[in-house]
């Protein structure tokens, strides 16, 4: 794994090695109207005092500037530079070109966020504890076994606490952070219902249930957390401890044994410290808990009616059950130790509480929580670790209060809560002004998490009629895609045609080679921080060793589990703020995607996209013009770069202009990329495929057709997966495929092939057949017939064309060009 990876880098980016000039941009893509700016990092001392941006594709130059910020020295660079082009709005991908080096290339789009908040799913997916999905298999399903259990008659004995997610690369599972995940993602959901989608069955499993993924995996963390709350002033905390560390194993195969088998401890909230052995926690009451638990349950009682309503009023009565146990325990409860000094230093509760009482305001209609909220609100009104600029290890969690918000937001006059969030985002901003990232976290273990933490906050004060963090924000945003140090996406698959971990903390990977897409990983650390850790140990020289400096170090390494791990609980939240980015304005077209491609247009519309595609063969051409012509009919044309290049195709491809219809790109050479019997087995590298492209929309150029005219590819053969997805969305255009079902496809087939030739009465039955037999019929279809065939075909199928059409027609549909 480390190897490839820094394979790749050498052969991607070879200038940027030769140059000592490294451009940072976000590898996502940034919205139009987004604050946009690029830092570089440099060894040169000539300054740096304009730049361009260039077509990704045609390598022209669309945008130039001397809008530059000198920062300074920065690590082992001497010259750092912030480049601003928020003033290019212009939709499709680009790289930025200085005198001696360019960035990776990046997309300006509405879209370029869509689909992220889901990708988070997959991960936690992952984790799920009990039956776990990625497997397809079940683990720990023999939980657990009561501790601490102040009833000796029930101390040590079962308790059925399976289910909910493993915390992070190990296999523990805390209250504290699951209820904290399944809070953000409850917030995710309420707000930003919209963009969230149905692939997935309750069990984790590939399949539509007509319940959005999101509210699946809410299910499956609330039916743990009400395990581990089962009884008014039954709350336990924590199942297992770090003797789980010992050893590296996939879950499903998890033979450590706490002396009861194979069950696990759980420990129950006595609000007093706590711990296995020599190490103990600093608890002090249970409010912090239970107050998790109290706004879980309220919010979940509310976004759940409209799926589960018995649920539903289940849960409004845990709620208010939790939160009168909190007042009557105020403290913090925090994490059990073992062997190690590691746990989960929570020292606040009084977050908490404030934010149970303004959800069960919300609930219940009853002021007397608003009140409560207001004065728990001033208990504390900055999460400290945004003033103090450092913590213990989880020592003020959750990071940021979403209690002022939703407190806030029943108020008439809210501007002191308001001004709670600007104070610690204002001390954030003056600490970000000492590097060029604009970064001014502290940068302790689970550094990411802050970063999540502080976009959820912005956003949420912005909700408040708040302003002037703008840039702030873009800059962490970038930074959690690359525009940092490293150069690295901090979420693992994101984007899949950028660079993000390969060598994550995690079992899954290490043994298996798993890949663990959707995690978001711990996050950089100081320096001093790093230093001081027990049992890290990098397994490779460290790749990125240019790039440390004394405001912090990240590895993309197994050994290093403070940097590289991959948290539950950082990554549900991170939903909230990926899906209000995925919230904003888009076309209102429904589409169907599979694997990164459309293929299918509004199925409720009686609309068909006809498609044809043309490589060596392309003996029907004059005759498929003719009858789109007589039938009044825009089409929709692919072609390789080869078709575009050959003589003998120059007047078809010109009058196919003249007649209106749209003509893209069908790769340069036709290349398969990918195994016809391991699809997610590629035959090409990112960078053939690139060339590839580049070459076919070359020779579409001399045509007059732009990426910008044809910004729809389609794969060679057909066939594509969702790298080869992604690796085109990388260049700014999106991959297209025809609609599955009808068989129409098959008319390149000859009777020398076999059992799969379809002779022309064949393909016409099949498409008419579907179109009787399904309830959409061919709405929004993206129907594909061939310019041409093997010669050995002797029948043409695009000789029933005017037949087809015909009948179409006569069912009422439409025809459009893309």
């Amino acid at each position: 794994m480390k190897f490839c990876k820094t394979f790749f880098l050498i052969l991607a980016l070879p200038f940027l090695v030769s140059a000592q000039t490294y451009i940072r941009v976000n590898q996502l893509g940034y919205l139009p109207k987004a604050v946009k700016v690029a830092v570089v990092l440099s060894k040169h001392q000539k300054p740096l005092q304009s730049f361009t941006i260039k077509d990704a594709i045609t390598d022209k130059v669309v945008f130039s500037s001397n809008k530059i910020k000198n920062h300074g020295a920065f690590g082992n660079f001497t010259s750092t530079y912030r480049l601003d082009f928020s003033n290019f709005q212009k939709k499709g991908a680009y790289y930025i070109q200085t005198n001696d080096s360019k960035s990776i290339k990046f997309r300006i789009d509405e879209e370029v966020y869509a689909g992220s908040a889901d990708f988070l799913l997959k991960y936690m997916r992952q984790q799920r504890c009990g039956y776990n999905p990625f497997l397809k298999d079940s683990c720990h399903i023999h939980d657990g076994f009561r501790v601490y259990h102040p009833d000796p008659k029930k101390d040590s004995t079962h308790i059925d606490v399976k289910g909910g997610w493993h915390d992070a690369s190990d296999y523990l599972q805390y209250t504290t952070t699951s209820a904290n995940a399944i809070y953000q993602m409850l917030l995710a959901y309420k707000n930003n219902p919209t963009v969230f989608k149905d692939f997935h069955q309750a069990n984790g499993l590939e399949g539509s249930n007509g319940i959005p993924d999101i509210i699946d995996e809410i299910k499956w963390g609330i039916d743990w957390l009400v395990k581990m709350n089962p009884a008014y002033g039954e709350m336990y905390n924590q199942i297992a401890d770090d003797r789980d560390h010992i050893g590296l194993r996939l879950p499903n195969n998890d033979p450590n044994s706490y002396g009861k088998g194979t069950m696990r401890p759980v420990y129950f909230c006595t609000g007093k410290p706590q711990g296995a052995f020599q190490n103990k926690s600093r608890a002090t009451g249970i409010a912090s808990t239970a107050g998790k638990y109290a706004s879980t349950f309220a919010l979940g009682s509310e976004v759940l009616q409209k799926f589960y309503p018995d649920f539903s009023k289940t849960l409004k009565k845990k709620a208010i059950d939790a939160y009168d146990w909190g007042k009557k325990n105020p403290g913090a409860c925090q994490t059990a130790p073992c062997r190690a000094p590691y746990f989960y230093e929570e020292d606040n509760w009084t977050d908490d509480m404030e934010l149970a009482a303004a959800e069960l305001s919300k609930i219940t209609k009853n002021k007397d929580y608003l009140q409560d909220a207001i004065n728990f609100s001033k208990q504390e009104t900055v999460t400290p670790w945004m003033i103090n600029d450092t913590a213990r290890h989880y020592q003020w969690y959750p990071f940021m209060n979403a209690g002022h918000y939703q407190t806030a937001s029943q108020m008439t006059n809210n501007n002191e809560l308001k001004s709670y969030y600007q104070q610690g985002l204002s001390a954030i901003k003056a600490r970000a002004k000492k590097n060029p990232f604009l970064n001014g976290i502290p940068f302790i273990w689970c550094s990411n998490n802050l970063v999540t933490a502080t976009l959820t906050q912005i956003n949420l004060y912005r909700k408040l009629g708040g302003k002037g963090f703008e840039e702030m924000e873009a800059a962490l945003r970038d930074w959690l895609f690359g525009c940092n140090p490293w150069g690295t996406s901090m979420i693992v698959g994101l984007p899949l045609a950028g660079d993000y971990p390969q060598d994550p903390h995690s079992a899954f990977t290490y043994l298996k080679n798993y890949p663990i897409d959707g995690g978001l990983v711990d996050g950089p650390v100081r320096t001093s921080i790093f230093k001081g850790l027990k049992y890290v140990a990098l397994r490779f020289p460290d790749e990125y060793a240019d790039f440390q400096s004394n405001m912090a170090v990240y590895h993309d390494d197994f050994g290093d589990y403070s940097t590289n791990e991959p948290t539950m609980d950082g990554t549900a939240c991170l939903t909230y703020y990926l899906s209000t980015l995925e919230n904003a304005p888009k076309t209102t077209e429904k589409l169907s995607i599979y694997k990164g491609a459309i293929t299918r247009f509004d199925a409720n519309k009686k609309i068909i996209r006809l498609a044809f595609t043309g490589h060596e063969f392309y003996e029907g051409g004059e005759k498929i013009a003719q009858t789109l012509k007589s039938e009044n009919i825009k089409g929709s044309f692919f072609f390789t770069g080869e078709f575009y290049r050959n003589p003998a195709t120059y007047s078809l491809i010109q009058k196919l202009i003249s007649d209106g219809h749209y003509l893209g790109g069908h790769s340069d050479k036709h290349l398969l990329y990918n195994d016809w019997t391991k699809p997610d087995s590629l035959l090409i590298s990112k960078l053939q495929f690139d060339d590839d492209l580049k070459s076919n929309y070359l020779a579409m150029n001399k045509f007059g057709i732009t990426p910008e005219k044809a910004p729809y590819f389609m794969p060679p053969f057909e066939w594509y997966n969702e790298t080869i997805a992604e690796w085109t969305k990388n260049n700014g255009l999106q991959l297209i495929n025809f609609t599955a079902g009808t068989g129409s496809n098959r008319d390149y087939t000859y009777p020398e092939i076999g059992n799969k030739y379809a002779n022309n009465q064949t393909i016409m039955r099949d498409i008419l057949k579907y179109e009787k037999n399904n309830k959409d019929g061919l709405n929004g279809f993206i129907l594909l017939i061939h310019l041409g065939t093997d010669p050995r075909r002797k029948e043409k199928f695009y000789d029933q064309l005017p037949q087809l059409i015909k009948h179409l027609k006569q069912k009422g549909y439409q025809f459009k060009r893309l």
